[in-house]
């Protein structure tokens, strides 16, 4: 059998096993929708994750540079006695650092964001009871 012949072969067979598949829940019995909310936001989830966060930020800013003093005086110290080894141990440094630096950037990033999502779905709960109040009156007033 040559290539061509075995690779038509091959696609034959393997189309006809696809069919359309979409990425959606199977639909229930009878129709419908399902009854459970598909959104919902736990504060106390929310304000453990950016606290989480925030107390990791306060932890690499210590602990993260608590040997750049010492990394840095031996980098000089070696670089000025012709050591090569001085001027990798400062490429270290700046790369510790820059890293760092995009870690602690991240946690705050982090915190701030579940923070802001948490005071906005807050305000946003606050304005559809708003909004359904209203629509209740409404019916009243008719």
């Amino acid at each position: 059998m040559s290539f061509d012949q075995e690779w038509a072969s091959v696609r034959s067979t393997s189309t006809d096993s696809v069919g359309m598949r979409l990425n959606q829940v199977a639909p229930e019995p009878g129709g419908g929708g399902g009854g459970n909310a598909d959104l919902s936001v736990d504060q106390d989830k929310l304000g453990a994750i950016g606290s989480a966060a925030y107390a990791l930020h306060g932890r690499l800013a210590k602990d993260g540079n608590h040997a750049r003093t010492n990394t840095t005086e031996a980098a000089s110290g070696m670089s000025s006695h012709g050591f090569l080894t001085g001027s990798a141990m400062s490429t270290v440094q700046e790369t510790w650092s820059s890293q760092l630096n995009t870690l602690l950037d991240a946690c705050a990033n982090i915190s701030n964001h579940l923070d802001y999502s948490a005071a906005s779905h807050a305000k946003e709960e606050a304005d559809i009871k708003a909004a359904f109040s209203a629509s209740k009156i409404n019916e009243y007033l008719k």
